[in-house]
């Protein structure tokens, strides 16, 4: 639920975090599709969604290590594990950019969090941006953030944080619609500030988090088939995006500054007490990361070529692979077996869209299909998509929501036919999939079935609560019945770590009594959050 208390606490912080990231993941692709500044490669949504994502990640943590208590954590923590996570999972120019920007603000907000404190923080942060970047440059980020601290501090003295909140947002959409006229490459274009246009989905975030109501205003992205891009942004400029962590004192980091700034453009250097996010776009790669080792201890070191596919080193690529999300061991072992590369969704730990990067680079593929097997991941699955892409991997993002409907795409998988017909197969089969889990109530609560207690046995049928029951063979077989009513021809069951064998032998009779002609196939999960997984094809 949205922070509906007048200031920004903890919870406001998390709950802040949370919206930007859902705010970013459904706006990623507008605002990829309007990027063309500092360079026209398409990725500053996906940028800004992967730098909070990490933020997000951070002060998630916070909170988890404060759950066997009775206490949540205090306000200078959660911003601080904010703006630590937004620092270390920084991406491109504009995630480094808001990365200063909420380490501005939780320096602020640090010590308060009433609406004095994020007046000053919103300052502070526009301040710490625009220091972080060698060249500033009006019509960018920049502008849209000082826009928006300036609109803050002209709030009545006795505003409260939402009121504060919300003049800034709209201080940053006034200021993001006038970037057109600023910056010439943008007015050519006939686009926003991208990074701009992130912020103000950021800020917009903040609004509902301390107001409890998302603010009205909407912005429709011109679609990227329609934007010209320009050609002092689509070609020239330097070759590579360096960027790296980097352990290093305040001395050595300034030294570090005016050496890359003659080795390229686009430089940002953000953070802070010993640790450093470095981001340069230079034509020698191997230079910007030299300049570093001598500067500190650079890691972290990611290299783009713009422009350039690129597979990954050291291993010839083969030319397709599947990667799929497992909820536990027993389905990993199966998806290995049939050739995919796995990532194991451990109960209560979703992946993070860099969990699925790696996994999409351990493939070592020129084609690769993704298949995330939760509704929840869809945002995390499109970015982690975006991100490979740029490092020149075809990649094909099946939206399947449920194990079994990845186990069905998986089975009809064939790599030797072209990657469009087989992305089409897969596609076709998971989306045939019915899929239904059983859960275990822990409160009693309204659900489209009626009211449950706790400890009741839900049958949730594509995602919605359809049988309440009191215990698990019985629930089952009424989830079963109601999935088979519909047609069907096979039956996949997956059996949690704690499920007797007996179970399936159970739901399989009772399959073959009622059901003519209707096959089930049983499958050990292991250790994963349902103790039933059902799927009907």
């Amino acid at each position: 639920m949205p922070q509906t208390a007048d200031d920004m606490d903890a919870v406001a912080v998390r709950t802040w975090c949370s919206l930007a990231l859902e705010a970013l993941g459904r706006e990623r692709e507008a605002i990829d599709a309007i990027n063309v500044y500092p360079v026209a490669d398409g990725d500053t949504g996906t940028n800004l969604y992967l730098t909070v994502e990490s933020a997000t990640q951070a002060v998630e943590a916070v909170f988890a290590a404060h759950e066997t208590g009775t206490t949540v954590p205090v306000a200078a923590d959660a911003v601080r594990a904010m703006a630590h996570g937004a620092l270390i999972g920084a991406r491109g120019n504009s995630g480094t950019i808001l990365a200063q920007l909420l380490r501005g603000m939780a320096g602020v907000l640090a010590d308060g969090h009433d609406a004095d404190h994020l007046r000053r923080a919103l300052t502070r942060a526009a301040a710490a941006a625009r220091q972080a970047v060698a060249h500033p440059v009006e019509g960018t980020v920049l502008t849209v953030a000082t826009a928006a601290a300036e609109a803050a501090g002209r709030a009545a003295d006795d505003a409260g944080t939402a009121a504060v909140a919300r003049a800034a947002y709209e201080g940053a959409w006034t200021a993001l619609e006038a970037t057109p006229g600023q910056l010439a490459v943008l007015g050519r274009a006939g686009v926003v500030d991208a990074g701009g246009r992130g912020l103000v989905t950021v800020l917009g975030a903040l609004v509902e988090a301390v107001s409890g109501r998302a603010p009205e205003r909407t912005y429709v992205a011109v679609p990227a088939a329609v934007i010209p891009v320009p050609q002092d942004c689509a070609e020239g400029g330097p070759a590579f995006e360096v960027i790296y962590l980097l352990e290093a004192t305040d001395n050595a980091v300034d030294r570090l500054r005016t050496r890359l700034d003659r080795l390229g453009d686009s430089l940002v250097v953000v953070g802070g007490d010993g640790l450093w996010n470095v981001h340069v776009h230079v034509d020698d790669a191997g230079a910007a990361v030299e300049a570093g080792v001598e500067a500190g201890r650079p890691y972290r070191i990611r290299i783009t070529h713009f422009g350039a596919d690129r597979v990954h080193p050291h291993t010839e690529p083969v030319q397709r692979a599947v990667v799929v999300v497992v909820p536990g061991d027993g389905l990993r072992g199966l998806c290995k077996e049939a050739g995919a590369t796995t990532v194991l969704a451990r109960p209560g730990e979703p992946p993070a869209s860099g969990e699925l990067v790696d996994a999409i680079r351990r493939a070592h593929a020129h084609e690769v299909v993704l298949l995330p097997n939760d509704a929840e991941l869809r945002h995390t699955a499109a970015a982690a998509a975006e991100q490979a892409r740029a490092e020149g991997v075809r990649v094909a993002l099946i939206p399947t929501r449920a194990a079994v409907q990845g186990i069905a795409a998986l089975a009809v998988h064939e790599p030797d036919r072209s990657f469009d017909e087989d992305v089409v197969a897969m596609t076709a089969a998971a989306g045939a999939t019915r899929y239904a889990e059983l859960a275990v109530a822990e409160r009693q609560s309204w659900t489209m079935a009626g009211i449950c207690q706790a400890g009741d046995i839900l049958g949730l049928i594509d995602g919605d609560v359809a049988v309440i029951g009191e215990d698990v063979p019985e629930t089952a077989r009424n989830v079963l019945d109601r999935m088979l009513a519909a047609g069907g021809e096979l039956v996949t069951l997956v059996l949690g770590e704690d499920v007797p064998d007996s179970l399936a032998d159970e739901l399989e009779e009772h399959v073959r009594e009622g059901y003519l002609a209707v096959d089930t196939v049983v499958y050990r999960g292991g250790l994963q959050c349902a103790p039933l997984l059902i799927g009907v094809e």
